[in-house]
Order: structure tokens, then sequence, then C-alpha cells
């Protein structure tokens, strides 16, 4: 799981500058030939502001692609040396393909995008503006959504707005993995063991010195997005369940209510029967209050259930990721 040592990668075989900063651009792929050579394209010439005092490395990380993907990133490595290429031996999923990227990336700051162009290379220029201004963070809110479908925006505010209720630490709404991140961050970030990882929480949990710039969300250029509905409400449970305790503690007032409820409905049974007898036993009354409790003490456990998978996962302590191979950025 962890990366290579930066000071390992950056060697005299690097085709990156010693005395120039270096900014590395983290870009997970699945099945994406088809956007590659058009981002690099879109990238390349958005950034040309800041070629006289950076330089940049595209670090690719090729989360199990099945298709022409890996093959596409190394021909394009003919006109962009830049390019740096992780490997990873099957699909680990997004979180786990960016936090390889962490682990790899070599810059003074490292910034995820993604590689349909969704997230304009163009924004990079102000967030690079405002690190140099002193900021450790820069986040790139999104101002506007039209691209995406009504159900997708809905679902995204929703899950922001109910995420930001249960969590210790709020995440930024209309924030997505594209931001800035100084090398200091990163650091502290690569530092954090956990295995059930979801990297927008864990951005805002360490802190540092944040500023954003706003952008209009534009349409995906290639491809299709590997974004199921079904893939999304997995990410938005690891995101509640790996951020917060609050869902186990709602629990423990539901209980105590219940319990307080119970034993109060109880003592008025009691005293009615001492007063007036036995009603005769109705099925209905019966049959919904075995329902509902039923049904609660199940939707609980599933809950506690959630947490105690992720507490298997951390047990066992498998890596987040393999690498099945690293291809370092050459010499121009």
């Amino acid at each position: 799981m962890t990366g290579p040592n930066r000071d390992t990668l950056l060697d005299d075989s690097s085709p990156l500058h010693q005395d120039r900063r270096l900014i590395s651009l983290i870009i997970p792929v699945f099945n994406e030939e088809k956007s590659i050579r058009a981002f690099l394209e879109s990238a390349a010439q958005a950034l040309t502001p800041l070629r006289d005092r950076f330089d940049v490395e595209y670090l690719f990380v090729n989360d199990g692609s099945r298709d022409a993907t890996e093959r596409t990133i190394l021909s394009c490595r003919d006109d962009w040396p830049e390019i740096s290429l992780v490997n990873l031996s099957r699909n680990f999923g997004k979180e786990a393909a960016l936090s390889a990227g962490l682990n790899h990336a070599r810059g003074d700051a490292a910034i995820p995008i993604d590689v349909d162009l969704q997230d304009p290379p163009e924004v990079i220029v102000q967030m690079v503006d405002r690190w140099q201004d002193g900021a450790k963070v820069v986040n790139a809110r999104r101002a506007r959504r039209d691209a995406d479908t009504w159900a997708k925006r809905t679902s995204a505010g929703l899950f922001y707005r109910l995420f930001n209720t249960l969590a210790d630490h709020p995440i930024p709404s209309g924030v997505g993995d594209f931001r800035l991140l100084d090398r200091e961050v990163v650091d502290a970030i690569c530092a954090m063991g956990e295995r059930s990882r979801f990297n927008k929480a864990i951005f805002s949990w360490v802190g540092f010195e944040t500023t954003e710039v706003e952008y209009d969300r534009p349409a995906r250029v290639e491809g299709e997005s590997q974004w199921s509905y079904w893939k999304l409400w997995k990410l938005a449970l690891d995101g509640i369940f790996a951020s917060s305790t609050t869902p186990l503690r709602i629990w423990t007032y539901v209980g105590l209510s219940m319990a307080v409820a119970s034993l109060l409905y109880s003592a008025f049974l009691f005293f009615r029967t001492l007063l007036f007898g036995v009603d005769t036993p109705g099925y209905a009354s019966t049959a919904i209050l075995i329902l509902t409790f039923g049904g609660m003490n199940m939707f609980a456990l599933g809950i506690i259930g959630e947490y105690v998978g992720r507490i298997y996962t951390e047990v066992r302590q498998r890596p987040l990721y393999i690498v099945r191979s690293y291809v370092q950025a050459r010499d121009e």
C-alpha cells in the first residue's frame, strides 16, 4: 500500500528539473482508452501558463482496465515524456486508485483529476495561484452541474446534506476529488493506514489552510462513465460508515426511547387489566407490534453489521491495492 520514497523517485533519470517545483496530476483511469489523448492535449494547452515556473507530472493510475488503456497511455509517452504510469493488479475501485496515486506522486503539490475533462484543466492555473498565496488545500467547487442528469444532481445534493449532518468533520458541498493538495497534506494522508477509505472525508479531516475556486462542470468529452447508480450508492454507504459513528449513536437513542415507551405501555396494560379485566387479544395490533419492532431490530442489526464488516476489513490488514508495475516519467 505504501508508495515509493519520493527522494528515490526524484533521481537523475527524471525529466523533471531539480530546481523547479513539481505538480503531479493524479489521473485514475478504468477503461478510458478513448479519453486519454484528448485529456493530455487539453491539459498541455491549459497548463502552458505554468510551464515557465513549474514542471508537471501526468501520473496515471490504471485501475485494472480491460481495454487498451495501458497501451494508449504508453503510446502517448512519445509526445508527453512527463507521463508516469501505475498499473494495479486488478480493479480495486477509484478510492484505492486515488490512494495509489497519492502514494506515488512526486510533486510538491498533487491534483487528483478525472480524465473525462469534466474537471477542466484550465482551473488548475487558478488553484496553483491560490497555493502560491499560501493555501495548503485548494478545493474546486462545482458552481453549476447542468451537464449531469437531474437524478445525479439531486442524489449528490442529498448525499452531501446527509453526510454533513452525520459526519464529525463535514465535507464541502459540491466539491469532488478535484483539488490541489500541498506536499505536506499529501504526506499526512499517506501516513493514514485505514483501508475503508472515503478520500473526500479524509481530505477534510486532515485540516490545513483551505481555500477554493469555482467552476462550471462541463459534459463528458469521450467515453462513458463507469459509475452506475449502484456503485454510487455503495460509495455513499462507505463514506458515511467510514467517517462517522453517528448512525450507531442514533440507534442508542432510538433503543432507549423504545425501552421507555415499552415500560410505560407495560405499566398502562398492567393497571388497565387490574381495573377493567382482560380484553380479547387482537391479531392486528399484535402483528403490527411484532412487525414494527422486528423490522427496526433488523435495520439496527444491518447498521451494526456495516461497522462490523469494516472492522473485519481493517483487522485482516490486506493492502488497499497491489501494484503490478510502475513506469516512471523518462528523460525528454
